[in-house]
């Protein structure tokens, strides 16, 4: 037996355990998919507000309402039951006068007689004694008085409380409400009502008990009343406020859907106008909105179509003059030792300012072919490493005449990707160039790094770097951060918007980050192939050089130092 117990006592508590548990998941879920409905939900926020308003004055009503007949039907029955008992005070007087010294025995019969009569005497003669009810009649004397009277009682004398025995033996008519035991295990609450009675020589007191199961009955029947009303009325206010806020929120609905499709690219979507109240005057406007945003948009379309044809076309009508330019210019280059120096030195600043004219007119025609998108990508699957040397080596003139380094950071094996070369060597360049022009003299880096889906490379500077929010306004065309800085690399100020574009147009992304005093880090991250999402990059930004910062949550960010960085960077490149 013990074994059996003490085997079936962990399996009972297992079962209980796993019941709990299910109980906890299932409330936690549906706790869970309340709250969004709760939070998605207009209609259904003021269903449930206004029935839990309309339970709340809903009880406060019925609590109000039940007090009300309690306390009425209370009051009633008090007020016929002291008459009642009144009229049986006097009934008892008469059948106990002459009452004096007798013995025990001869008084109880002289009180039970006496209980007799009041028991079968009309209660209709008074007309509020007959709205009290029935009632059960106790007499019973004070005990021995001065004139050696006997102690006697008659009737359920145990059931009146000694508190109201001590108000009635005080000669003052008093009421209670009791709850007495039953015979058979029940209760039964009474108003027993005590009055002294005086016009006998013996000292006597009459208790009437009268029933209050009638009473009670009542007013179960009135919370049952209030309560199944009540139930019904908050169903039927819960159907009315969902019918009623359903007629406004659909409405709403439908101008979200439309809103929703009107952003998606369908100008023509707009809300059917019903009556005319206010969601018509809703519908009406939104309309309006929608046909001013439409024409807007077509009228933006339209001159974004003529801003790309006219720099296309002046683009291209400037390369006829520009040649002819260049053709003198050259021949003016070529002669410039027989010049004086002044005019030398002329003719150099005019084939200089002529080889950043023909590279804005290119960009310019680069970028207005990749606005109209007629640009296509040529992609082939190469090693992305002689991409970067290749840039790296045609920035090392410029990084040595501002007094930079380029270093590049390589992976030993083939990093094979499927990209267009022009384009990737163009965004490399582009980037190295801003880099060498902010860099202050200090190391630019190169870093090339892949994993199964992406290929990320960044070009690190130590230079001026960016200030909070610059780092998203680099690749708007023309913009610098410092207009009065003169640069160095003789940049058109289209670079970084152009390679941003081609990096869109691989699939991939170029984002920065930048921090005043510490400089700046660009990372393009291109897919590996053009059919597989780019996934996570295999480099951070920021860089892992970047300055120690505070960080919460007890979290430590170890860094190490920058020499350590450089020298690591160095042996990977050998």
């Amino acid at each position: 037996m013990t074994l059996a117990t003490g085997r079936r006592i962990p399996a009972f508590a297992r079962s209980t355990a796993r019941l709990v548990r299910r109980v906890v998941v299932f409330a936690r879920r549906r706790a869970v998919a309340f709250n969004e409905l709760w939070k998605h939900s207009l209609q259904f926020r003021v269903t449930v507000s206004t029935l839990a308003l309309s339970s709340a004055v809903v009880f406060v009503l019925g609590m109000v309402l039940q007090n009300q007949i309690t306390d009425r039907l209370l009051d009633t029955k008090r007020d016929a039951a002291i008459a009642q008992t009144r009229a049986a005070a006097e009934t008892a007087a008469g059948e106990l006068v002459g009452l004096g010294a007798e013995s025990e025995e001869a008084l109880r019969n002289r009180l039970e007689n006496a209980l007799k009569k009041i028991a079968i005497t009309p209660a209709s003669q008074d007309a509020a004694g007959s709205a009290a009810g029935t009632f059960v009649p106790v007499l019973a004397s004070v005990g021995r008085d001065q004139s050696g009277g006997s102690q006697a009682f008659a009737g359920p004398f145990r059931d009146v409380p000694p508190r109201l025995r001590q108000f009635v033996e005080a000669d003052r008519t008093s009421w209670l409400e009791h709850t007495v035991p039953d015979a058979g295990g029940g209760r039964t609450t009474y108003l027993i009502v005590g009055t002294p009675l005086n016009t006998v020589a013996t000292p006597l007191q009459l208790y009437l008990l009268f029933p209050l199961t009638t009473e009670q009955n009542t007013v179960a029947t009135v919370q049952n009343t209030l309560l199944v009303g009540g139930l019904v009325l908050l169903l039927l206010l819960a159907g009315i406020t969902n019918l009623v806020t359903r007629q406004v929120v659909r409405p709403v609905r439908q101008a979200a859907a439309a809103a929703e499709q009107f952003a998606g690219g369908d100008l023509d979507q707009r809300l059917a106008v019903l009556g005319e109240d206010d969601l018509a005057k809703l519908a009406v406007s939104y309309n309006e909105m929608a046909a001013s945003i439409q024409r807007q948009i077509r009228q933006l379309e339209e001159f974004g179509g003529l801003q790309r044809r006219f720099t296309s076309d002046v683009s291209h009508e400037l390369r006829t003059p520009l040649t002819t330019v260049r053709m003198a210019a050259d021949v003016l280059h070529a002669s410039r030792e027989q010049f004086p120096a002044g005019l030398a030195r002329s003719t150099e600043l005019l084939v200089d300012e002529l080889d950043r004219f023909e590279a804005l007119l290119g960009d310019l025609l680069e970028i207005s072919r990749l606005d109209a998108g007629v640009e296509e990508l040529a992609a082939e699957f190469i090693d992305v490493r002689p991409i970067a040397t290749r840039a790296v080596e045609q920035v090392r003139v410029i990084a040595g005449n501002a007094g930079s380094s380029v270093e590049l950071v390589l992976p030993e094996q083939e990093v094979i990707a499927e990209v267009d070369a022009r384009r990737v060597e163009r965004i490399l360049r582009n980037l190295l160039a801003n880099a060498v022009d902010h860099s202050e003299g200090k190391p630019v880096v190169l870093t090339v790094a892949a994993n199964d889906t992406a290929v990320a490379i960044t070009v690190r500077d130590h230079g001026v770097g960016l200030r909070p929010g610059e780092a998203d306004l680099v690749f708007n065309r023309f913009w610098r951060a410092d207009p009065s800085r003169n640069r160095r690399t003789g940049g058109t100020g289209l670079g970084l918007a152009i390679s941003q574009e081609d990096a869109r147009l691989h699939g991939g992304d170029l984002d920065a980050w930048g921090e005043p005093g510490h400089g700046a880090c660009f990372r393009l991250v291109l897919p590996r192939r053009q059919d597989v999402p780019v996934g996570d990059p295999p480099l951070s930004l920021p860089p892992p050089d970047h300055p120690m910062t505070e960080v919460h949550l007890g979290v430590i960010d170890v860094t190490p130092a920058p020499e350590a960085i450089f020298a690591e960077r160095e042996g990977i490149g050998q």
